[in-house]
């Protein structure tokens, strides 16, 4: 039997002030963390996001 390929993980974008959970996304498993600028709903501004497994 072939390998299986590795499937994709859901991972939540925390934001780093408020700590809440405001995008989610797919991605390969392994790497570096994410830290991306992202829109905070209740900051209303933009702040940075770190990813966080489920």
């Amino acid at each position: 039997m072939a390998k299986g390929k590795k499937k994709s993980e859901t991972v939540f974008l925390v934001c780093k002030e408020t700590g809440e959970h405001n995008y989610s996304l797919k991605r390969k498993p392994g790497g570096e963390k994410l830290t991306l600028k992202k829109y905070c709903p209740t900051c209303r501004k933009h702040t940075e996001h770190n990813e966080k497994k489920k």
